[in-house]
C-alpha cells in the first residue's frame, strides 16, 4: 500500500517563496511516476509537474503556468518528492497534492493516472 503525505504549505505574500515536501512509504521510488497537482476552490484539479526515472526511461515535467518558478526535487534515499515553489502568485494559492501512480506514462497531467494521493497542503498566496 502506498502512502503519501505532504506538508510545507502556508501563507506568503506575493513574490515570496515556499518548499513542499511529500513524503511516500510503501512503494519502490524507482519504478513509480510521482506528481504534484493542485486544487483551487471551485476550479479542477490540475498538474502541476510530474517526475519519472527507472534508469531507462526518465522525465520532468512541468505545466506551462508555472515553468521557470516552481522545480521538482527527488530524494531518493528519504523517499520524498519535493516542490520548490518560487515567484509566488496569488493564482497559485490552492491546495496542493502529491501524487503518485506505478510504471511509466505519457499522460502524466491526468487526475485520472494517479491511483495514490496524499492529503494535501494549504498553500495561500496574498
Amino acid at each position: 500500500q502506498v502512502q503519501l503525505v505532504e506538508s510545507g504549505g502556508d501563507s506568503v505574500q506575493a513574490g515570496g517563496s515556499l518548499r513542499l515536501s511529500c513524503v511516500a512509504t510503501g512503494y519502490t521510488p524507482s519504478s513509480y511516476c510521482m506528481a504534484w497537482f493542485r486544487q483551487a476552490p471551485g476550479k479542477e484539479r490540475e498538474a502541476v509537474g510530474a517526475r519519472y526515472n527507472d534508469g531507462s526511461i526518465s522525465f520532468t515535467k512541468y505545466a506551462g503556468s508555472v515553468k521557470g518558478r516552481f522545480t521538482i526535487a527527488h530524494d531518493e534515499k528519504k523517499k520524498t518528492l519535493d516542490l520548490q515553489l518560487n515567484n509566488l502568485k496569488p493564482e497559485d494559492s490552492a491546495l496542493y497534492y502529491c501524487a503518485a501512480r506505478p510504471g511509466y506514462t505519457t499522460t502524466w497531467s491526468r487526475p485520472q493516472s494517479y491511483p495514490y494521493w496524499g492529503q494535501g497542503t494549504q498553500v495561500t498566496v496574498s
